[in-house]
């Protein structure tokens, strides 16, 4: 007894498994997450180090370079860049897919305190990790601002009381905040009144850094009590330490620090700002952890915001700004609409070739089954509720009936023939029933090579292939039990319900069989030529695949923009802000934006500057690529400054923000032929048509005063190198001479010269030394001061100093064009070998996925033949069934060609989608034919009823495959993007193979069927 019989004789247990398909099925669909994409985490660490007024040189040599070196040592790293500027050194490490990212951390946690000896004593703070995943962007942005309170206040209620709160929450993985002014004390010198007391900053740091001292005293151990020990009364607030004293003399005069310049309440750092609808703000950007539903974490964050307007002052306005989960949610219920439309034009297909109610309503039952069902093994495989999950899901419905439609045709036929329904659902189900499990496992095999597919497209496609082989099988079990169950209670009518209102469709299939046996006749006496046009349609498949242009993933339009400001190297950070404002106001005042958020400063360099632009919903504006390409016309109308755009996208890849969507980097030895080479580089790039914004992170134009000590007089006067440096970072550095503790957070003291005396070169000549005999010289008097260029940032990639070129591509450009004329540009300047190339992320993965793309179409079609080998047993009827493949690849390339886009990454799954989809056809026949030969009918006969007898049900599935995927294929609205390029592969790819495979399947099996004997 077969799985068929044993349900149609079990009504009541073929119902209750059923029933409980859909139970667990609805309990898994209540416990998924909702998310834009699959769960792709890049085990990253981020380590940040700082030396205050430390030139980007020195930062790279003495605190990079130590790191990078232990770091080097840590197994498992893919890649590892660095970036030095003024004060900041920030070291990215991006492991394997496959590396814990907690072990990771430890280890580079070790390799930080291995450094330590190494690093320059002068650093206050250890080197600090964080664990990030630049797969992940930020999720919810928060605007808080305040038109009375100062900005240092409106952090400290940003940082500690609503950033610390929200990153508790759960599903929370970090809150960054941008614009943000800790609170410090800032005490300003005027050198003038310094000298005029006989003192040094040297001296005004040391009396502070005692003041500040936090020492503890110790404890009084007595015999029955202990005493702690504290001293109190140490200054804890600007107005303190005015009155401190920082030199007493001989006659008993004492100088105080008001004496010598002013203590203010300041910010850490002054040189940073944001700013959103023309006001100053501190922005809170949230992100998510992997795996976490982003539509709850925002719900979550969204709930804490009465909260905090009840705890902070009524001056302070809490602005949400760009909400992530909206655009999630929009996607996934586009996919929705999709997939519901989809059943309906399956269900109608179905309806038009049975014209029964009840016929109509067996296979249909097996999409809500098959796809409910679908949901409890995604949940219990930790998925979520996403683009991708969905996608596949909403191909499926195609698919999932495929299997039911076979059954219920075969049983039909029976019917027609006269069977009582039990006995037509007995033996339609034992004939068939092998074909419907070769269908399956051979469609669900295709899949089995995306399973092992590396990297991030392995990652993120990993889900989209166990989904949609879940449904499938799924699908399988339920046309093996509850369809031929069913079809026992089948009311049947001779001509099916409703005769009169249905029978164009039925005369016009009618015509159709007519037409393609006819057809079909003449085909298989001229069998050489089809031949040929099948070994013919072979090799334009490779020559297409090889020659089409290609992509990696299609830009999505998720009405979010990044845009990175640049300013001359030199400019001052007063200069920055009026000119990032003045772009500010441009966007904010385009009829396209809904928001933007501007921010200067923090750990960039200060002639750079980021613009996140919101855009309006895309009903009332164009499409993303438009919007930033008019918003570039406005932006380019302001001189002194350059506006890099490019939209923010679910898929992203590599550790490092940059000016475009691509990079490609040189590393060497030598900056200086780092910069001539990639200056070539970057001149012959912008010549390539389908490359805009093209633009490089080298940045050598700033200027430095290069102090040079007169040796023999320093000598003579007792004034080192290392007194002379102390007296310049004290002024000039923003030193960090002392902490302030409360109970709540903690501040820094800065001692710097006051403002007026930070402008010029000649300020320098303010400062005076002292000498070994205790007398104070002037400056200028040890040293000459030389005005010269210096690098405003340095880099460095694998340990080498490098430069990355950023690019984005015009609309409809190709990656892999772009990449091969940058291949032939470096052998056209003759790019030495000392300089080595590379593309990093996107670019990179794109090299890389498509390196492998072929093999793994190749190893799909592999698969497939063995599988439907081991079914069938036989070496032959596998490439009989599968000799329809290349007229459905080049359907799809036509397809793709023709609608203008390039073969991307989704185009090749669909690619690999249709030669599951094909084989179809061709077991149908094949399957039949086989049967009828075992009867003893000739080969020639028996393929030639297969093909006449399946018509049928071939038709019946390949246009329910075909409706199920043309919603997809002309989708709007949000996320279309993303699902197009795979819908239209798939629906250009069926139209050639439907047409062709009728064809050239027969002929193929009669050339074939002569070795079968023999093999």
């Amino acid at each position: 007894m077969n799985l068929s019989e044993f349900c149609i004789r079990r009504p009541v247990f073929t119902t209750l498994l059923m029933v409980s398909f859909l139970t667990l099925g609805i309990y898994g669909y209540l416990r998924l997450a909702t998310n834009a994409l699959p769960n792709v985490d890049f085990p990253t660490i981020q380590v940040t180090a700082s030396l205050p007024g430390a030139s980007p040189e020195s930062m790279a040599a003495t605190v990079a370079t130590p790191l990078e070196r232990e770091f080097a040592t840590i197994s498992g790293i893919d890649n590892m860049t660095s970036s030095s500027i003024t004060g900041s050194s920030s070291i990215t490490i991006q492991f394997n897919l496959d590396r814990n990212i907690d072990g990771a951390a430890l280890d580079v946690q070790t390799a930080i305190s291995a450094a330590q000896p190494d690093l320059p004593k002068e650093m206050t703070s250890v080197p600090k990790l964080r664990k990030v995943n630049p797969a992940d962007q930020p999720v919810f942005y928060i605007a808080v601002a305040s038109d009375v309170l100062p900005m240092t206040q409106l952090s400290e209620y940003a940082d500690t009381i609503m950033g610390q709160r929200i990153a508790m929450l759960p599903g929370v993985s970090q809150v960054n905040i941008y614009g943000q002014q800790k609170r410090a004390v800032r005490v300003r010198v005027n050198p003038e009144l310094l000298a005029g007391r006989n003192l040094t900053m040297s001296d005004i740091a040391q009396s502070i850094q005692q003041a500040a001292s936090i020492t503890p005293p110790g404890t009084l151990m007595g015999r029955y009590q202990q005493f702690n020990i504290d001293i109190v009364g140490q200054p804890n607030v600007a107005n303190a330490f005015k009155s401190l004293i920082v030199s007493q003399s001989s006659k008993g005069g004492i100088s105080r620090l008001s004496d010598v310049g002013d203590v203010i309440e300041g910010a850490e750092d002054d040189r940073t700002a944001g700013y959103a609808n023309g006001k100053s703000v501190v922005t809170l950007a949230i992100q998510r952890q992997p795996g976490s539903n982003t539509v709850d974490v925002v719900d979550r964050v969204k709930k804490l915001l009465p909260q905090f307007e009840q705890i902070i002052p009524a001056s302070v306005t809490l602005t949400p700004m760009f909400d992530r989960s909206v655009s999630i949610k929009d996607s996934i219920h586009d996919v929705q609409i999709t997939l519901y439309i989809a059943v309906i034009l399956v269900i109608l297909v179905i309806f038009l070739f049975l014209r029964q109610f009840s016929a109509t309503l067996i296979p249909s039952l097996a999409i809500p089954f098959s796809l409910i069902a679908t949901f409890g093994g995604m949940a219990a495989l930790g998925f979520s509720l996403n683009n991708v999950s969905l996608l596949a899901l909403a191909l499926s419905i195609g698919y999932v009936v495929d299997d039911a439609i076979v059954m219920l045709e075969n049983i039909i036929r029976y019917r027609e023939k006269g069977l009582p329904a039990q006995e037509a659902a007995l033996v339609g189900a034992k004939e068939i029933g092998f074909t419907i499990l070769a269908i399956t496992f051979s469609l669900v095999a295709v899949f089995i090579p995306v399973l092992f597919m590396p990297g991030i497209v392995g990652r993120l496609f990993r889900e989209f292939a166990v989904t949609i082989s879940m449904a499938i099988l799924i699908s399988g079990v339920v046309s093996l039990t509850l369809t031929p169950m069913l079809c026992q209670y089948m009311s049947f009518k001779e001509g099916g319900w409703s005769h009169d209102k249905t029978q164009w469709f039925q005369t016009a299939f009618d015509r159709v069989l007519g037409f393609y046996g006819r057809t079909l006749t003449f085909v298989l006496a001229h069998r050489f030529k089809t031949l040929m046009l099948t070994i013919g349609s072979l090799f334009v498949t490779v020559l297409m695949l090889i020659y089409s242009p290609k992509g990696f993933f299609p830009l999505e339009d998720n009405g979010l923009i990044l845009t990175q400001t640049e300013a001359s190297q030199d400019i001052s950070f007063d200069a920055m802000v009026a000119l990032q404002t003045k772009l500010a106001q441009i966007v904010e005042n385009n009829p396209m934006v809904d928001k933007v958020t501007s921010r200067i400063g923090g750990r960039g360099s200060l002639n750079q500057g980021i613009l996140v632009i919101g855009l309006k919903p895309q009903s009332q504006r164009p499409k993303i690529q438009e919007a930033m390409r008019q918003l570039r016309q406005e932006l380019s109308k302001i001189p002194g400054i350059n506006s890099y755009m490019q939209p923010v996208q679910n898929i992203s890849v590599g550790g490092r923000l940059s000016r475009g969507l691509y990079q490609y980097t040189l590393q060497g030895l030598d900056y200086h032929d780092l910069k001539k080479w990639s200056e070539s580089m970057i001149a012959e790039i912008k010549k390539i048509d389908d490359v805009i914004e093209v633009s490089t992170d080298l940045q050598m134009g700033s200027l430095q005063i290069n102090v040079e000590l007169i040796k023999d007089k320093a000598e003579s006067l007792g004034i080192t190198y290392d007194q002379m440096r102390k007296e310049l970072y004290y002024a000039y550095g923003t030193a960090q001479v002392g902490t302030i503790y409360t109970q709540s957070n903690n501040f820094e003291i800065i001692l710097e010269v006051d403002k007026s005396y930070q402008r010029e070169i000649d300020n320098l000549k303010d400062l005076y030394l002292r000498t070994s005999s205790g007398k104070l010289i002037e400056f200028d008097s040890v040293a000459r001061l030389k005005l010269g260029p210096t690098a405003l940032s340095i880099n460095h990639q694998g340990q080498l100093p490098s430069v990355t070129i950023s690019f984005n591509l015009k609309e409809g450009g190709s990656l892999g064009r772009v990449t091969d004329q940058i291949k032939a540009i470096e052998k056209q300047i003759f790019l030495p070998a000392s300089i080595i190339s590379s593309y990093q992320g996107t670019a990179q993965v794109f090299q890389n996925s498509m390196a492998g793309m072929g093999w793994l179409l190749l190893l799909s079609v592999v698969v497939m033949y063995i599988i439907l080998g081991m079914l069938y047993e036989n070496f032959i009827h596998p490439i009989t069934i599968l000799s329809g493949l290349p007229s459905a690849i080049i359907g799809a390339i036509i397809a793709i060609l023709i609608m203008g886009m390039n073969v991307d990454m989704i185009a090749m799954i669909g690619m690999i989608l249709l030669i599951g989809i094909v084989k179809k056809n061709g077991i149908m026949m094949v399957d039949f034919a086989l049967h009828a030969q075992r009867s003893g009918v000739s080969a020639d006969q028996a393929i030639y009823d297969a093909c006449l007898v399946r018509f049928r049900p071939i038709m019946m599935t390949t246009l329910s495959a075909f409706f199920g995927v043309l919603p997809i294929a002309f989708a709007l609205g949000a996320g279309a993007e993303l699902r197009q390029p795979l819908g239209i592969a798939v629906v250009g790819g069926l139209l050639t193979s439907q047409i062709l495979t009728l064809y050239i399947t027969p002929v193929i099996y009669l050339y074939l069927n002569r070795f079968v004997r023999n093999v």
